[in-house]
């Protein structure tokens, strides 16, 4: 077992918090507000750290580039479209599909970035991600009528938002790849990352974009949770995971941050009051069994 990959794992426990905590606000706010908002605390947030830690002076112009892009893929389009899908589908079939991000950035590590992986590291990999599928898509009881379950708007727009969301997710981490190989400070490349998603969103307001205006006003209780949730999930998950891609490979790290959903289970059960269905554990199982080849190839 190496850091990366506990980075990694990290990172998907702070987004499995971060998605149960995001249903009220994001659904309150719209899927662009409640993404602006959370960015533009976020950067607030992060930017606070750097200047506290100096980690502006190692991060070198060369490196804005590519980090910029990286946020404006990953983050601008990918959060967006993600909250979208969540808003349409519910966390639960928002997430099986936007898990097929491992799969995407795995094909891409491999295509363009030569990334290998052993026997005994595919085959968690795959039982991974087929246990990650299996507890979402067989996690439902029948019957299920909780709000978090509910269709809001076009099916179809929802999934091919999840999927849109996934492959974003995958870019954006293979953008930010070789500048996280230099080992720069991932506060400040988060940084810089939230704060040219957050200029984005602010410009696309600007434009009078009908979608990106609230569609209900914002309260202080649900600013409150989305801060909350900005905190876990891209202060401290997203920097996680760029600490994991220093030194592992976009794929390994996109299938262990994958497992969100698994760890999502436990908080759904507590939130609906009701354990989850066979197979979800059937898919947890499968997943642990998974990770663990993973950890200890």
């Amino acid at each position: 077992m190496v850091a990366y990959d506990l980075f990694a794992l990290g990172a998907a426990a702070c987004w499995a918090l971060g998605s149960v905590m995001s249903v009220t606000p994001s659904r309150h706010l719209g899927a662009f507000a409640f993404t602006r908002w959370r960015m533009a605390m976020v950067a607030v947030m992060l930017w606070t750290v750097v200047a506290l830690t100096g980690g502006w002076r190692t991060f070198e112009t060369g490196y804005w580039g590519a980090m910029a892009l990286s946020g404006l893929i990953g983050i601008f389009v990918g959060d967006t479209a993600l909250f979208a899908a969540m808003n349409r589908l519910g966390p639960r079939r928002a997430g099986v599909l936007f898990a097929t991000h491992a799969a995407f950035s795995a094909a891409l590590g491999f295509a363009l970035l030569d990334e290998r992986m052993n026997l005994q590291a595919f085959l968690g990999a795959v039982l991974t991600l087929a246990g990650v599928m299996i507890a979402i898509v067989l996690g439902r009881h029948k019957g299920e009528t909780h709000a978090w379950e509910a269709d809001h708007g076009h099916v179809g727009a929802g999934v091919a938002l999840a999927l849109l969301a996934a492959l974003c997710q995958a870019l954006g981490s293979l953008i930010a790849k070789p500048v996280m190989a230099l080992q720069v400070d991932p506060v400040m490349a988060s940084a810089v990352r939230v704060t040219v998603a957050t200029a984005a969103h602010g410009a696309l307001l600007l434009t009078g974009f009908q979608a990106a205006r609230a569609t209900t006003a914002p309260t202080l209780r649900v600013l409150g949770q989305t801060a909350l949730n900005g905190f876990v999930a891209m202060g401290v998950g997203m920097t996680l995971v760029l600490l994991a891609l220093e030194k592992g490979d976009v794929g390994m790290v996109a299938i262990l941050s994958s497992v969100s959903p698994i760890m999502v289970l436990p908080l759904l059960w507590f939130q609906l009051k009701r354990a989850p269905a066979p197979g979800a554990w059937l898919g947890a199982v499968m997943t642990v069994a998974g990770t663990g080849l993973i950890l200890w190839r």
